[in-house]
């Protein structure tokens, strides 16, 4: 993979990529991550002077879904990010080396760049059995991670098994499973939530931090604004048959068909922030409400046990245009009607009042 101490530029350089497709990649990856032409410039500047950051990548109890994820990104493609954006120097899944070997490298690594590498963490700790539940290495996952987090610059923890606990930690939760930042306690933590977080996000995070060479501005909960700022509701395509009252009432109606609202069938959209809507999945094909299903909010912490992903979590109201002219008008005018009957009643309580009070003003006092 070449030496960390390499820029990005010397790397693809030597590789034969041409200045004239640097230049193109940085304009789609700063165009991906929704900044602008300054920014493709601060972006080709960084590349070309920084050093790569060393990147360990750790697996705890999880499915290794964000690493699936992760190998499809398009925008920028995994193996410039891979390869020649950062130096991924230790990460189980990925690399050939393996055993004691693959140990040696990790020691190795945190030794050489102490302080100067990113933790990115996939799967989260079980700490029941003093976190016997996941060995790595012949040891407690959990120990492994509080030492690599301990000589970290700064750790990402990928989707929601890092960032919430996900279905590790979803009740009862026998082996006590949690997420990082409740181990990890005095470094900074990118939460990049999903089930798992879409490709695009993953290496657009990792691309901002090596550009701007600090962490994205983040949200109470600990999540990229950039990605994580609003509800998939919110740039929904099928947002306008939500406004007017056009939702699936069952998944083999007459409605399902015609590509209307997933709310009623239990779509999570409305409640749950990420990007989904806008970046979507695959390249940017398609996303799960495109492609007939709802949202189940994979995003949000504790998905799992929040019910059925076919209930509604919450009750919307809305007046749809479907509803007719008399629908509303009768509510309309029951609103008028109750408004009248409290302005008449207070009106009346209002003229007892004065009257009683003139009345008083009006006797003669008792003589002492």
């Amino acid at each position: 993979m070449g030496s960390a101490t390499e820029t990005f530029y010397d790397v693809i350089r030597r590789q034969g990529i041409t200045r004239r497709s640097f230049v193109k990649f940085c304009n789609l990856t700063a165009a991906s991550l929704g900044l602008g032409p300054v920014a493709a410039t601060e972006m080709a500047r960084a590349l070309e002077t920084k050093p790569r950051i060393p990147v360990i990548w750790m697996h705890g109890l999880e499915c290794t879904c964000c690493s699936e994820s992760f190998i499809r990104s398009a925008h920028p493609l995994v193996k410039d990010v891979v390869l020649s954006m950062v130096s991924l120097d230790y990460d189980d899944t990925l690399m050939a080396a393996a055993g004691h070997q693959a140990d040696e490298i990790l020691q190795e690594t945190r030794e050489k760049y102490k302080g100067g590498y990113i933790l990115a963490v996939e799967g989260n700790p079980p700490l029941n059995e003093d976190g016997m539940y996941c060995i790595d290495g012949g040891r407690p996952f959990v120990e492994k991670l509080r030492e690599m987090a301990g000589d970290a610059m700064a750790v990402i923890a990928w989707g929601a098994c890092a960032s919430w606990g996900c279905v590790q930690a979803a009740k009862p939760n026998p082996t006590q499973a949690v997420p990082i930042d409740k181990v990890i306690r005095d470094k900074p933590i990118i939460k990049v939530p999903g089930c798992p977080p879409i490709a695009e996000v993953m290496t657009g995070v990792i691309s901002y931090i090596v550009t701007f060479g600090k962490m994205p501005e983040l949200d109470r909960q600990g999540r990229p604004k950039m990605f994580y700022s609003q509800r998939i509701h919110d740039k929904c395509y099928r947002r306008p048959h939500f406004d007017a009252g056009q939702f699936v009432e069952s998944w083999d109606d007459d409605s399902a068909r015609k590509g209307y609202c997933l709310y009623k069938v239990g779509c999570k959209g409305p409640t749950t922030y990420n990007a989904c809507s806008t970046v979507r999945w695959n390249g940017g094909v398609s996303f799960p409400i495109q492609s007939g299903h709802g949202c189940i909010g994979c995003s949000e912490e504790g998905f799992w046990d929040k019910g059925s992903f076919y209930d509604r979590l919450t009750t919307i109201r809305q007046f749809g245009v479907e509803a007719t002219a008399d629908q509303i008008g009768l509510a309309a005018a029951g609103a008028v009607v109750a408004g009248v009957a409290v302005h008449t009643a207070a009106t009346a309580v209002k003229r007892l009042t004065s009257k009683h009070d003139h009345h008083r003003r009006n006797e003669p006092h008792d003589q002492q």
